[in-house]
């Protein structure tokens, strides 16, 4: 898969078959768009071509007000690149981009520099400052300018639309079940592992940090709290710990959110070695305790708990 950081980084490649959005969480609704892309692409011997936009427009327009990220940029793209996808332009969202009216969105942008031929959108696409375009305008552009355009309906769980609105919520709960369903797999966050104050090694529980949500356009998490987890990426086979997702607050003030993940039974050095944490169950919300001991009660607690989970889950 080709990433290009906008489109100005190439001038009228290949004809592609073109969606358009941001893509949180790639939830199923997403991954259903993108499964007729790659296979509309296909049919019609086009490249399939995602355009996604970094930062948010919502982070834009009003950062403090933006909702947390569910997924950070790489594991979008990875997401993507899963899907089979060809191509993504990630393009930065800033105040020209934010100008351009749709007939200039289509014209120089579409046209000129993706070279779309065909357009697959949601049904709710909108686009152009102001967000004056939508999908009637849009086809009447196509036939201006001899690209085609189809909508996708929107896919739903249980008579409810699923959409990045939807699963940020069900995220925000703590309802991971719910919330592998929407997403059709866990919920998991991958990074670097980093150094920590190394802290839980001096209190017998050691694990590897991710730095999250830190960025200065989503410095909130989707969700936060202690978790039963699994790891991937040291291991053939997913590793089961348990992690804490948050602020740290008995130790740490400064607002900076971290994963700290404790691996059962894992000795190795990974640090440098990029993650995925995946979240598979919620056991708690994070808390501010008096002393180190009584933390120390709180994450024995939460490790027996996930242990528990993981076995029960060999003998089921």
């Amino acid at each position: 898969m080709n990433v290009f950081r906008g489109p100005t980084q190439f001038s009228a490649g290949p004809a592609c078959a073109l969606t358009i959005g941001n893509f949180d969480g790639v939830h199923r609704g997403h991954r259903a768009l993108l499964k007729e892309l790659k296979e509309g692409a296909d049919e019609r011997g086009l490249i399939s071509c995602v355009m996604t936009f970094e930062p948010h427009p919502k982070e834009f327009f009003s950062p403090e007000a933006a909702p947390p990220r569910i997924l950070n940029l790489r594991d979008k793209l990875a997401a993507f690149s899963q899907m089979g996808i060809d191509r993504v332009v990630v393009e930065h969202f800033n105040k020209a981009f934010a100008s351009l009216s749709p007939e200039e969105f289509v014209s120089e942008i579409l046209v000129k520099r993706l070279n779309a031929k065909w357009i697959l959108i949601g049904d709710d696409f909108c686009y152009g400052a102001k967000r004056a375009g939508n999908f009637a305008s849009l086809k009447a552009a196509g036939e201006k300018f001899g690209f085609t355009v189809s909508s996708i309906d929107t896919i739903l769980e249980d008579g409810e639309r699923i959409s990045s609105s939807a699963l940020r919520a069900t995220l925000a709960n703590g309802d991971m079940t719910l919330a592998a369903k929407l997403l059709g797999r866990p919920y998991g966050i991958s990074g670097h592992v980093i150094h920590g104050q190394k802290l839980g090694r001096e209190l017998g529980f050691p694990t590897l940090n991710l730095a999250v949500a830190n960025h200065l356009h989503h410095r909130k998490p989707a969700t936060s709290g202690i978790f039963t987890a699994q790891v991937i990426g040291l291991s053939d086979k997913p590793l089961p710990a348990v992690a804490s997702l948050g602020v740290r607050p008995t130790v740490e003030d400064e607002g900076r959110v971290l994963l700290e993940t404790h691996i059962f039974d894992y000795q190795q050095d990974a640090y440098g070695k990029i993650v995925t944490v995946e979240l598979l169950e919620k056991i708690r919300d994070e808390e501010k305790y008096a002393d180190l001991d009584t933390l120390t009660q709180a994450i024995a607690a939460d490790a027996k708990h996930a242990r528990n989970y993981f076995q029960k889950k060999v003998y089921v």
